[in-house]
């Protein structure tokens, strides 16, 4: 099992700011506020090269590809990245692996974690985790990679998934956090983060497999961002990341999003570690 600390955050100010030495300069800051993990949001871009400059410009923060697309980015491209880092920094890169589309998703991935296998040096299971959501990715996840990367799940489907998982397995858990005590306004703002995503196959497909009706799904439902979301003043996303821990979850990922843009997201990751963090 990876050890990756109980809360690590998702950052897409990181991993999309062109200003380089200002997204190191955040990530320190991370660092420095006590997480252990950042998780960088891939999209359909290739961020290994800032994964890189991260890992090099900390002291020990480990640093996830949060995810890549196999589609998109070389195998060949994440195995020198690893060798690498393993030289000079060992145990601070995981690479995050997902994003197959088209016909045979499970093949393709499992074609390009054999180019992994096969590099010089190959990159190990214990080095990569995938985005899984349904039985037959998470048990590819199991049986060949570090674990899991849900997202937009609910703590019984973390229960769920590490039955399937076994418990020498990492189940990290990204959730939308809004911290916003009005509940209209915090569920604006979690539908707006979340609802492309409930567009895509996979993610409505796990949503019904969780018991979500098909318009839960289309109608983003109260219920439904009650239960795959978390919002609320800082104590309340405190009791709602630690049902997610009980629950079976090695690392719950926070993705902090404000709508109102009256707190720059390094305050909130302060507010946070203040409750989260021991």
């Amino acid at each position: 099992m990876t050890t990756l600390g109980t809360i690590g955050i998702a950052s897409s100010t990181i991993a999309f700011n062109p200003d380089v030495p200002a997204a190191v300069a955040a990530a320190a800051e991370l660092e420095d506020l006590g997480y252990s993990t950042l998780w960088l949001p891939g999209g359909q871009g290739n961020n290994v090269r800032l994964v890189e400059q991260v890992v090099r410009g900390t002291g020990s923060l480990l640093v996830a590809n949060g995810i890549l697309s196999v589609d998109q980015v070389p195998a060949a491209e994440v195995a020198a990245t690893y060798a690498a880092l393993a030289a000079d920094h060992p145990g601070r890169y995981l690479a995050g692996l997902g994003g197959a589309h088209g016909a045979g998703p499970l093949a393709t991935l499992g074609a390009y974690l054999d180019e992994l296998d096969a590099a010089q040096p190959a990159v190990p299971a214990a080095g990569r985790i995938l985005a899984a959501l349904g039985p037959a990715m998470l048990r590819l996840a199991r049986d060949r990679a570090a674990g899991a990367y849900p997202f937009l799940v609910t703590p019984q489907y973390v229960t769920d998934a590490r039955a399937v998982l076994g418990p020498d397995r990492t189940l990290a858990v990204l959730v939308t956090v809004v911290p916003d005590r009005d509940p209209a306004a915090a569920r604006g703002t979690a539908r707006e983060a979340i609802r492309f995503l409930t567009t895509v196959p996979g993610y409505a497909n796990n949503l019904v497999r969780m018991g979500f009706t098909a318009d839960d799904v289309a109608d983003l439902s109260d219920r439904l961002i009650d239960q795959v979301t978390v919002w609320g003043d800082v104590e309340t996303i405190g009791k709602r990341v630690a049902e997610y821990l009980s629950a079976g979850a090695d690392q719950v990922v926070l993705q902090v999003n404000d709508a109102t843009g009256g707190e720059p997201e390094s305050t909130w990751w302060r507010r946070l570690a203040d409750v989260l963090l021991p």
